[in-house]
């Protein structure tokens, strides 16, 4: 039995789709433990590609469970739109193969009005959001306002909620936002719609979960975003809405943290991120362009243009303390062949001292200098390698520089989109 978190350790869009499809093989069970539609997984079987977004990466696999957890906001119609989508590309989707959480909370429409009307009001100081209403759901749950997947199996009592909150959110978006007003019979007609095609979807998935990690069932925790995306370790206020890191399992999941084993951090062999914030790596020049465009790195769910700099081993370091990870799998070291030099970031000089750790404050963060430690590159293509052996002596130096600074083992090696470029280097 394992019981074991795949998550991201950077600023998201490390891999995390690919690397969850490639350790499905040997999982009973897939958990989707936080999040919604706003996170973007690309996983490539063969000359197959497919874009997840709600469902975890393991229903690439007929005889494997997936789970949508409470921890994750699920937008109704996002989740039927991306069933029928599997379905036309021949992936079957059931109550056999995905159950969703009773617990997991609801996007409304008003949650996607207010997310960006709120977006465009901050104006200058806007934090780019997908505009998929997760902050606004997110913001209802802690509140206690939301409504959950429950609710919408009891007729009453989501017509009782449902008016409710209408009647709140119509005053904030007409007489703050000068919105237009809601429609109850529409959202509510709406929504009872998906309540039929959901109810054999539902269950109560901490006793699911659980039974199985307890019948000895290997089951597998994907995260959706980035470390440096969770909303207490992760680059305030530019992250996303929930707990990314390893300690989000059991909240958004329902089982005890002693019942993980092991979690494995996803680790681009570079580092990118989307949007505003301090990125001290950051490379504003040719080989910024260069990296982006062979990397192919735009957004999956967004479209927009990645930021690239070197690999930043003081954040790779913080997620792993963080998280407790026990390995990394390091992707797109391929996207680095043919790089003549390659820098990586070994600390930060932050007021006369040298720290090994990402500060709370984006002041600070922005005021870090970052140390490098420069390698030799390669030159050969990787991306028909197949073995930790047929890897460049300069690309096992550069792994090997990730396992000493951050104390902590490469596992895994990714060296194109593909699930068999991958290179099992150790037992995760």
């Amino acid at each position: 039995m394992s019981a074991f978190i795949v998550l991201g350790a950077q600023w998201g869009d490390e891999g995390k789709g690919k690397m969850t499809d490639y350790l499905a093989e040997d999982a009973d069970v897939v958990v989707r433990f936080q999040g919604g539609n706003n996170a973007g997984h690309t996983v490539e079987v063969g000359d197959k590609q497919y874009k997840l977004h709600l469902i975890p990466s393991g229903i690439l696999y007929r005889d494997k469970l997936n789970v949508i957890g409470n921890g994750v906001v699920v937008d109704p119609k996002a989740l039927f739109d991306e069933i029928d989508y599997l379905k036309n590309a021949g992936v079957d989707v059931t109550p056999e193969n995905l159950i969703i959480s009773d617990r997991a909370h609801l996007i409304m429409p008003y949650h996607k009005i207010l997310d960006g009307i709120k977006e465009k009001a901050r104006g200058k100081n806007d934090i780019g959001t997908t505009g998929k209403g997760i902050g606004p759901c997110y913001t209802d749950k802690m509140e206690r306002s939301g409504i959950r997947v429950c609710d919408l199996m009891h007729k009453d009592v989501f017509e009782e909620k449902l008016r409710e909150n209408i009647e709140v959110k119509s005053s904030i978006i007409t007489k703050v936002f000068n919105g237009e007003s809601l429609s109850f019979e529409e959202m509510y007609n709406e929504y009872l719609g998906y309540a039929e095609r959901m109810k054999p979807f539902v269950r109560d998935i901490s006793v699911e979960v659980y039974d199985k990690i307890k019948s000895g069932k290997n089951v597998l925790f994907e995260g959706a975003q980035g470390t440096l995306l969770d909303i207490d370790y992760g680059t305030y206020p530019y992250v996303t809405s929930s707990n990314t890191i390893a300690g989000g399992v059991s909240n958004g999941v329902g089982i005890g943290p002693t019942m993980i084993t092991s979690a494995v951090g996803i680790a681009k062999a570079y580092t990118t991120r989307v949007g505003k914030g301090p990125f001290p790596t950051e490379l504003l020049e040719e080989t910024g362009e260069w990296l982006r465009e062979k990397g192919h790195e735009y957004g999956v769910t967004t479209g927009r243009a990645r930021r690239c700099g070197w690999l930043d081993l003081v954040i790779l370091k913080s997620a792993a303390r963080i998280s407790g990870l026990t390995s990394f799998a390091v992707t797109k070291i391929d996207t680095l062949a043919g790089m003549e030099k390659i820098k990586v970031c070994t600390g930060y000089r932050f007021d006369g001292k040298i720290i090994d750790y990402v500060p709370a404050s984006l002041e600070d963060l922005a005021k870090c200098e970052p140390i490098y430690e420069e390698f030799d590159g390669w030159d050969e293509s990787i991306a028909d390698a197949r073995s930790y052996e047929e890897l460049p002596e300069n690309a096992k130096k550069y792994l090997n520089k990730i396992e000493n600074f951050t104390d902590t083992k490469v596992s895994i090696v990714s060296v194109g989109p593909r699930r068999d470029q991958t290179i099992k280097v150790k037992d995760i």
